[in-house]
């Protein structure tokens, strides 16, 4: 005699009811935590070393199923201390976040320049460029960049294209070091700022260059760099450089950066 056919339809009504809000929430948050992580270790070198840690782990799943015991032992006592080597390794990365998380706009207001302020930041930048002279321009955001202006000469002067270029004159006294400006005004000049530790930095690049990648790196401020050797503009966001710009473009990329 045939058995008769049981219905699953109570269970998924009861799985339904089981499911509360709270639970889509969880799920919500979670899933966008990953992907905001995944966005900002995309294209860094945290991305390859998070690679590597899952292909690490991957051998200790099959140390442990082909009883590899030696193996299993060294992976098994690095493992349980991965947490201090993620942060021991992922440090500057980690910093970075933070601040990126701090800078959203729900935090406070976001860092702008009026129209004739970045225009006339706008103007150095070609002008130095068209005469090759060397030069690194740092715009303040949400973090502050105390520490690295107060190593430097204070102005605290109106922006002005006659200006930046003058500081960065070959015969001036500040022209090796960085410009800081914030909230629309030269705040000091010969500022030194710290080199990037990256390995993954392209060798050809110079002090100015490194620098402005590793301001960021530390800060979410944007950089301009000028280089002496050749003329070409460069722009570093969030530790990214981007090269050999001319002045439409880095006039279009500021605008959205700092014009409302």
């Amino acid at each position: 005699m045939p058995l008769p056919a049981v219905s699953s339809a109570p269970e998924r009504v009861e799985l339904l009811d089981n499911f509360r809000l709270q639970d889509a929430v969880d799920i919500g948050i979670v899933a966008f935590l990953v992907y905001s992580l995944i966005e900002l270790i995309r294209g860094t070198r945290a991305a390859r070393m998070l690679i590597g840690l899952c292909i690490i782990f991957l051998f200790y799943l099959s140390s442990r199923v082909f009883d590899l015991y030696t193996l299993s032992w060294i992976l098994d006592n690095f493992l349980s201390s991965v947490l201090l080597v993620i942060v021991i390794i992922f440090q500057h990365d980690i910093r970075r976040a933070l601040v990126q998380v701090g800078s959203r706009p729900f935090f406070g207001s976001e860092a702008r320049l009026r129209g004739q302020e970045l225009e006339d930041i706008i103007r150095a930048v070609g002008m130095l460029a068209s005469r090759r002279v060397g030069g690194l321009i740092v715009i303040e955001r949400e973090t502050g960049l105390n520490e690295f202006v107060e190593g430097g000469i204070t102005l605290d002067a109106q922006i002005s294209k006659e200006l930046v270029v003058t500081l960065f004159a070959p015969g001036s006294s500040v022209h090796d070091g960085a410009v800081i400006v914030r909230k629309g005004r030269v705040t000091a000049a010969g500022c030194i700022l710290p080199l990037t530790t990256n390995p993954d930095v392209s060798k050809t690049l110079g002090t100015r260059h490194r620098a402005a990648i590793g301001v960021t790196e530390e800060s979410d401020a944007v950089v301009i760099v000028v280089s002496e050797e050749d003329g070409s503009i460069s722009l570093v966001v969030d530790g990214r450089i981007t090269r050999d710009l001319d002045v439409g473009t880095l006039r279009g990329t500021l605008q959205k950066l700092f014009v409302a």
